[in-house]
């Protein structure tokens, strides 16, 4: 069993408001729970409105299938929102 946790950061240059970021956030959490059945969560930013920071943890059975989910939520999050994606943190912990 593998655990895959992402740290996703991203900016938005257009958002003037905390409640304009947090339909975004709101937004781009609820898709990933749906699609990809993860646990998501707003992890860090949470008073600073340009940027975003979101944990995505999920579990996976091998190496092949957490690397594969690893690429789809980081494609569909890049394909889903207008905001820059500036850093990706990426652990695969075995239990």
């Amino acid at each position: 069993m593998r655990v895959l946790i992402i740290k996703v950061y991203l900016r938005a240059q257009w958002v003037h408001s905390l409640k304009e970021k947090r339909m975004i956030i709101k937004s781009i959490i609820s898709r990933l729970r749906n699609k990809f059945n993860v646990s998501v969560s707003e992890i860090d930013y949470q008073d600073i409105h340009k940027e975003m920071a979101i944990g995505i943890v999920a579990i996976c059975g091998t190496a092949a299938i957490a690397d594969s989910t690893m690429e789809s939520i980081i494609s569909f999050i890049e394909e889903n929102t207008d905001a820059t994606i500036t850093n990706i943190e990426c652990e695969k912990e075995v239990f």
